[in-house]
């Protein structure tokens, strides 16, 4: 018990001052209405857009958040900065930074395109 006690702490310490790891994290970036149906096609049709990055950028300016869509695994992440994801707005990308599974957002270091 003492042992998982001083585990627990370390880890909370790390998160605390900022050490926990980076992870990457692979996805496109949406907005979070279409991401919740997995895809742009309702958001074509009632933004009028033909693109992933208009019409992401299109549901942003309506509401919508930015976030990223691992259509893989149909998973969707928060992201806690709201200005970095606009230059990739419908790309597939990187995002670099630290997950938090209570909220479900990642904390963005930087985002780069996916090669």
């Amino acid at each position: 018990m003492k042992k998982f006690t001083m585990v627990a702490l370390l880890a909370f310490l790390m998160t605390a001052t900022g050490l926990a790891a980076n992870h990457v994290f692979t996805g496109q970036i949406m907005d979070s209405a279409c991401a919740a149906m997995g895809s742009h096609n309702a958001g074509y049709k009632m933004t009028g857009t033909h693109t992933p990055r208009a019409c992401t950028l299109a549901c942003v300016k309506a509401g919508s958040k930015f976030v990223l869509y691992d259509s893989a695994t149909k998973t969707i992440y928060k992201l806690d900065n709201q200005v970095k994801p606009r230059a990739f707005a419908g790309e597939n990308v990187k995002v670099i930074g630290t997950y938090n599974r209570t909220s479900k957002t990642i904390h963005v270091v930087n985002i780069e395109a996916a090669r």
